[in-house]
Parts: C-alpha cells; structure tokens; sequence
C-alpha cells in the first residue's frame, strides 16, 4: 500500500483530527515518510486542518 493512502486510511479509521505524531504510530511509518506524504496530501487538498497541527481527511 501507497504511504499516501496508509496515511489517509489511518486518518479515517481514528475518526478523528490526528497530529503527525499519532499518525506516525498508527501507521508504523518513518517520521521523513510521514511529512513527504503529508505535503503531498496537503498539496492535492485530500487533507485539512480543522485547527493548528491536527489533520483530517477531506
């Protein structure tokens, strides 16, 4: 599976706005992997931030 789509899978199942911290544990991820997928995410607009350093699936 795509880091991408672990990531946004993880944000789904927690139902919930999650820090990158808690999306590193959740998905077993490394922290560089994480932030180059986050960017990507945040670029295509597949994720948002509900409010400072918690991010949600769009």
């Amino acid at each position: 599976m795509e880091t991408t789509q672990k990531i946004i899978e993880a944000m789904k199942g927690a139902g919930k706005a999650l820090k990158a911290g808690e999306i590193i544990e959740l998905t077993g991820l490394d922290k560089k992997e994480v932030d180059k997928a986050m960017k990507v995410l945040k670029e295509e607009e597949k994720i948002i931030s509900p409010k400072r350093c918690f991010w949600e699936p769009k």
